[in-house]
């Protein structure tokens, strides 16, 4: 196969991550997640928590309230100008799958990307925070509503449109249907056929 990169963007308690885990077993690529939020931290020379943390208060509000390069608003932007630089570096050097960080804007022109959002019903993520993440009902509840507005309005903060755009996805699946690993093996099956020689 020539070499790709796949971006997984998902719902909170969707089971996007452990799709695209078993898909990089499967792919046999490498697979990167929040260890990106500690290369981001090594090359600031601050902690993980700090990086973190500027991601979460990102999320907070609309940037178009603050002007640019002020305040925590420059830190923020600095914070997400290395993890793109990051992103960019990681798909120029290898195969890989990605998971988050607006990395499907990030990549959005690379010709050997491939965009994908997992999602599923409501009631399916409540039961998989439950019993994957071993949460509390309310707390799952909660957790979802949190999760996918922050995500969102990160999103719309850096990539200026939402995470389940369809205009800037290439395919959107609920990992519902199939479960993790018959979500995994039929979008694996689709990068094989969309990559392969």
């Amino acid at each position: 196969m020539k070499k790709f990169s796949v971006v997984i963007s998902r719902q909170f308690g969707s089971l996007g991550r452990p799709v695209a885990r078993e898909m990089s077993e499967m792919l046999g690529v490498e697979y990167y997640d929040r260890d990106i939020v500690t290369m981001v931290a090594k090359e600031h020379n601050i902690t993980i928590r700090e990086v973190s943390s500027l991601e979460e208060k990102a999320t907070k509000y609309s940037f178009m309230k603050f002007p640019l390069g002020t305040g925590t608003s420059a830190a923020q932007d600095k914070i997400f100008d290395t993890t793109a630089k990051i992103i960019r570096e990681l798909a120029e050097k290898e195969s890989c799958i990605i998971v988050g960080r607006c990395a499907d804007a990030i990549l959005g022109d690379n010709e050997n990307n491939l965009n994908i959002f997992i999602y599923a019903p409501y009631e399916e993520r409540l039961v998989n925070c439950v019993n994957e993440l071993g949460m509390e009902p309310k707390q799952a509840k909660k957790m979802i509503h949190d999760v996918d507005k922050a995500r969102d309005a990160f999103h719309l903060r850096y990539a200026k449109y939402r995470p389940n755009d369809t205009n800037h996805m290439d395919i959107m699946i609920n990992s519902g249907m199939l479960g993790v690993k018959g979500t995994a093996e039929y979008l694996c099956g689709i990068v094989k056929k969309r990559f392969g020689d």
